[in-house]
């Protein structure tokens, strides 16, 4: 798994975990607005970006290699997901919450979808179409990718394999709150856009059932693109230097 290089040791490790079908560049924006405080450590997750020649197989599999990578930090790490890398981040901190001191998990996905098997069917029979360039920049659009990211999204795009892409929309699918994400002991913030589907609000609240403690923000005027549409509030989160109270729900 290819990993941004870190900065020098001795900053708080922030672990930044990007979505399906992008790769670590979909953070930039955020780093742009981030303090310096952090060590940031951006991996391209399997079958994506720079890790396009190793294929998705599963979140468990794709966790061991996070876990590796936390385990060579001094302290534990705030981690930060967005779909796809919500739900790693969910599993980092249920499997290993010594490495976790905190969880943001933005739009995250964590109801089982029904019809998942035709889903799946109509994707592996599609799946070509990511290399096309029009339907691309259609996805970019939907995607709310910004035009100086949009190169790095058609380069990705077009480098995922059907494999990849099965398997971690597969995985996708089937993700629900794992055993041990009840008891992680650190801070946890769920973040969904106003704007996105009820799937993605229902998928909040059963991340918060299983852990009550967590606090849900929503985010006017966003759908599933909250670190590209709003990289500025993410960063101030992150930061802590962003009031969350008056979008609480």
């Amino acid at each position: 798994m290819h990993l941004d290089s870190p900065a020098p040791s001795g900053l708080r490790p922030l672990l930044l975990l990007h979505g399906g079908g992008v790769a670590g560049w979909m953070w930039d924006p955020v780093r742009a607005h981030l303090r310096g405080d952090h060590r940031i450590l951006v991996p391209d997750l399997p079958g994506h970006g720079r890790s396009a020649d190793e294929p998705y197989v599963s979140h468990a599999e794709t966790v061991r290699e996070l876990i590796r990578i936390l385990e060579r930090e001094r302290e534990p790490a705030t981690v930060v997901g967005f779909s796809l890398g919500a739900q790693l981040a969910v599993l980092l901190a249920a499997e290993r919450p010594d490495l976790v001191a905190r969880v943001t998990a933005v739009s995250a996905q964590a109801v089982r979808m029904r019809g998942t098997r035709l889903t799946l069917a109509l994707l592996s029979a599609t799946a070509g179409l990511a290399r096309n360039e029009r339907f691309a920049r259609a996805q970019a659009r939907q995607l709310f990718i910004p035009e100086p990211l949009l190169d790095e999204y058609l380069r990705t795009s077009a480098a995922i394999s059907r494999q990849t892409l099965i398997a971690a929309v597969s995985a996708n699918l089937r993700f629900t709150p794992p055993d041990g994400w009840a008891h992680f002991p650190g801070p946890v913030t769920l973040v969904v856009g106003a704007a996105e589907r009820g799937l993605l609000h229902r998928s909040a609240a059963a991340l918060r059932a299983e852990r009550p403690a967590s606090t849900i923000i929503v985010v006017d005027g966003c759908g599933h693109g909250i670190p590209l549409q709003r990289p500025d509030w993410l960063a101030g989160h992150i930061d802590g230097s962003v009031d969350p109270r008056p979008s609480v729900r």
